[in-house]
């Protein structure tokens, strides 16, 4: 990810990437050489001294990511976060208060929402008032071997850490407040496999969160209404079928979505507009810390 994220910073007009740290010196160099980043940080004290840089983008492993925070909290550049920002509402809510009363800002990246299919679905959907049906396929399996294991912690808290990709649909594609979530197969860490769950919503339209864990299952999104339905699969590529049809219409991938990480780009144009102050589309911790609360919802963890 932090390659993706320096592509796209660096492909924007009047954007410099100044600088680089990471807990692996050699990992930091290399990216450095690769992009024609001058400064190789040891510390984040020393990437602000040596940059001045107006904005940091934290990406690290979810586990190191209260901690990293809260130190980029002592220097007034705005922090880009990679999500999810603290691997539990606790530390989502300890995270959000540490800003509170700072001039400092934070806001969490969550590159799916400005996935060109995303924004096709969004803005199709904007002056409708058709009651809408969301669905999620999600599937997970934290226990693949990697060549660095991972730590028992993260796996307790990998709906956190990656489900969120999938939950956060949910919360800017479904209306108004989420009035009850309804747990049908209920999580257990005992024995995980499937978890279902539905999320009523105070406009009328219901989602259905259904997720396989260590079996195989596709990440998929539809929201369906009287007219159309459209379908996420992959994420990346949007398809509508329009009532009376049985064909999907596949529409067209933006290029930024081609050339870099899906929504990547888009987000970095997006943090460019919060350094300057003007109106942006980031995804504030206040956001972030409630599509936190309805994992904790249909995970009970």
């Amino acid at each position: 990810m932090s390659r993706e994220h320096i592509c796209a910073f660096k492909s924007l007009p009047d954007v410099e990437v100044s600088g680089i740290s990471s807990r692996t010196r050699s990992k930091a160099e290399a990216l450095a050489k690769e992009f024609d980043i001058k400064i190789v940080a040891d510390s984040i004290a020393e990437l602000y001294t040596q940059t001045k840089a107006d904005l940091v983008v934290i990406l690290v492993p979810v586990l190191k990511t209260k901690e990293i925070v809260l130190e980029a909290l002592e220097y007034p550049w705005l922090q880009l976060i990679e999500k999810p920002v603290g691997c539990s509402v606790q530390e989502g809510e300890e995270i959000l208060s540490a800003f509170n009363g700072k001039t400092q800002k934070g806001f969490a990246a969550f590159n799916r929402r400005f996935y060109s299919s995303t924004q096709t679905v969004i803005q199709d959907q904007v002056t409708s008032n058709a009651t809408r049906f969301i669905t999620v396929l999600d599937q997970e399996d934290p226990w693949v071997k990697t060549q660095e294991p991972k730590p028992q912690q993260l796996i307790d808290c990998w709906m956190y850490a990656n489900s969120i990709h999938l939950i956060d649909y949910f919360r800017f594609l479904g209306r108004g407040k989420i009035i009850s979530v309804v747990p049908v197969v209920k999580w257990d860490p005992t024995n995980p496999f499937i978890v279902t769950a539905q999320i009523n919503f105070e406009s009328g339209d219901t989602g259905l969160y259904q997720a396989v864990w260590g079996a195989p299952g596709p990440w998929a999104v539809t929201v369906t209404t009287k007219e159309k339905r459209w379908e996420l699969r992959p994420l990346e590529q949007a398809s509508c079928q329009v009532y009376g049809s049985r064909s999907l219409e596949t529409t067209p991938v933006e290029k930024a979505d081609i050339d870099f990480k899906a929504g990547i780009r888009a987000q970095a144009e997006e943090a460019v507009k919060a350094v300057k102050g003007l109106p942006n589309s980031l995804v504030t911790l206040e956001d972030s810390l409630e599509t936190m609360k309805l994992v904790r919802s249909i995970y009970g963890v």
